[in-house]
């Protein structure tokens, strides 16, 4: 058997208690389960699997294949949206994202490219927004692509449907979240939605620690969830990161109505459309944080500010 190096693995009691926390049951049993998948991946691809990156939601780590070359081993808990991210890899094939090579999806254990050198794009940020938001704009065209005819991906206005389960749980009201803003967000989720073109394959979490320098090409994205709807969604995560980085800097108002007006123009994109966009990923991230006992003052913040632009 290939040697596994990580022995135990370096599971951390935080990520245990996070996936518990995300899938329950689920999550208890595939964390049991872990040390085996990854041994029989080591296998099955012949690799030398290293100690694992920091860890979040899937077990990720560099690993090293029989001809030497490095690679990355992400294995995810079994759910609905870890086998869209191994479809979404498959259907954007390399193209302004990390290739697989191989991928299982009985284990959803997926290998796959290492970006290297792998800085992340959030480092362009306090010296040159302007390079990195071009970056990303590039990326953008290249990877956005037709809905396929058939496919198990879900859509924006399945994902949208987080703030009408917030006002659920908050009994009709926004909880902790500021009503205006959350008002705003539903009027520009309606209004979207209802514009929607043709509905593109996204990437669904298009933020700068998911665009990494490359070799093969001068920057690769990772860690796609794979949605349909329209392109305007990608939008969101990019407008309210880094966290918490952003905030942080001389001026966020500044920044984040230059990145506006940058995403605009780069993309062909009307202006409100962009605005209203981000206002709503702001409010819907804020909710899956408020879900998930996480600060969601960083993106309501970053909602504030994109709201007092004008339209």
């Amino acid at each position: 058997m290939y040697p596994v190096s990580t022995d135990p693995l370096q599971i951390t009691d935080e990520f245990r208690q996070r996936m518990v926390g995300v899938f329950g049951d689920v999550g208890i049993a595939w964390l049991e389960r872990l040390p085996q998948i990854v041994a029989e991946c080591a296998e099955q691809w012949s690799l030398t699997v290293e100690p694992p990156f920091p860890l979040s939601y899937a077990f990720v780590a560099p690993v090293t294949r029989a001809d030497g070359e490095p690679a990355v081993l992400k294995v995810r808990c079994p759910h609905e949206e870890t086998a869209t991210e191994i479809d979404a890899l498959l259907a954007f094939a390399g193209e302004g994202v990390c290739a697989v090579y191989e991928h299982d999806t009985e284990r959803f254990a997926t290998l796959m490219e290492r970006v290297l050198p792998g800085e992340p794009l959030a480092s362009l940020v306090p010296d040159n927004d302007e390079r990195a938001t071009a970056i990303a704009i590039d990326l953008m065209q290249r990877l956005w692509r037709p809905a396929p005819v058939e496919h198990a991906f879900p859509s924006v206005a399945d994902w949208a449907r987080g703030l009408p389960r917030h006002r659920e749980r908050f009994g009709g009201t926004t909880g902790p979240l500021p009503s205006r803003l959350f008002e705003e967000a539903e009027d520009a989720f309606r209004w979207m939605l209802a514009t929607t073109d043709a509905p593109m394959l996204l990437h669904g979490d298009l933020h700068h620690d998911n665009i990494l320098s490359a070799t093969r090409q001068p920057w690769l994205v990772i860690d796609p969830k794979g949605i349909i709807g329209d392109p305007g969604f990608d939008l969101g995560a990019f407008l309210y990161n880094p966290m918490p980085g952003l905030l942080d800097l001389p001026d966020p108002a500044r920044i984040i109505a230059r990145r506006v007006d940058q995403l605009a123009e780069g993309l062909g994109m009307e202006r409100a459309r962009v605005r209203g966009w981000g206002i709503a990923q702001a409010v819907l991230s804020a909710c899956w944080s408020v879900e998930g006992n996480e600060d969601w003052q960083h993106a309501i913040a970053v909602g504030e500010y994109l709201s007092a632009l004008p339209e």
